[in-house]
């Protein structure tokens, strides 16, 4: 059988020329070519309608406004981890409007929020963020040539074990609502408290012209050792 296709305007109304002039259906399907199911659905249109073009279709209609669809925009810019389930629950409560979950996702998927997996960084108190801001107030007219004055170090613990040491279950991934360019939002990243497991505790530094050796920390590291092993015998000498 010949494949199925949309027939333009022109080929529809050569299609009824022939059925008048008695070609039958069979063979006008074979000439444009089409399957035999579509001369006879356009036969029977012109027979009822006296018209070859198809009929205006206006499509399943929307199960919620312009404003209720605002409405889900906002509940997913306030809470960035709602889940859909949560939007339709609370466009309900509010509206009496009862969408599915899939209508929700495909509104918000229409002002560009995606479900995400969020970033995980550690808890920052209010001091932490004033003292962050200083900083960068201070150094955001620095030079390239004051950066390479800097040494960067920092100690990274590297985890032997998962964080908690529990046995992981199959679990709902955590997802949020963001737009392109919104990873770092407020609101889209998942807090989490660093701990447990075992560990390895190393410590480097960088500079725009050098780099000191990676130096495996061993215990805890005080202030006297800080001195002892690191700072006397790694950054002064690569200074």
């Amino acid at each position: 059988m010949p494949p199925r296709r949309k027939l333009s305007d022109l080929d529809r109304g050569r299609a009824i020329g022939w059925l008048q002039d008695g070609v039958a259906a069979r063979q006008v399907a074979q000439r444009l070519p089409v399957a035999p199911s579509v001369i006879i659905r356009l036969k029977q249109r012109f027979h009822a309608t006296g018209r070859v073009q198809e009929r205006q279709r206006s499509g399943r209609p929307r199960v919620s406004t312009q404003r209720e669809d605002r409405f889900i925009q906002r509940q997913a810019m306030q809470q960035r981890m709602a889940t859909a389930n949560n939007i339709r629950q609370r466009l309900q409560a509010t509206t009496n409007t009862v969408v599915s979950g899939q209508t929700i996702r495909n509104r918000l998927h229409n002002f560009g929020l995606r479900a995400r997996r969020p970033v995980r960084g550690t808890t920052l108190t209010a001091n932490h963020g004033a003292a962050r801001r200083a900083w960068c107030t201070q150094h955001v007219r620095w030079q390239r040539q004051q950066w390479a004055q800097v040494l960067f170090t920092d100690e990274s613990r590297v985890c032997l074990e998962p964080a908690d040491g529990r046995i992981r279950v199959w679990r709902r991934r955590i997802r949020v609502w963001r737009r392109r360019g919104e990873r770092f939002a407020e609101g889209a990243v998942l807090e989490r408290q660093r701990f447990g497991g075992g560990s390895v505790m190393v410590w480097g530094g960088i500079s725009t012209r050098l780099r000191t050796p990676l130096y495996h920390v061993v215990g805890n590291l005080t202030g006297v050792r800080y001195q002892n092993e690191i700072l006397q015998p790694l950054v002064v000498p690569a200074l």
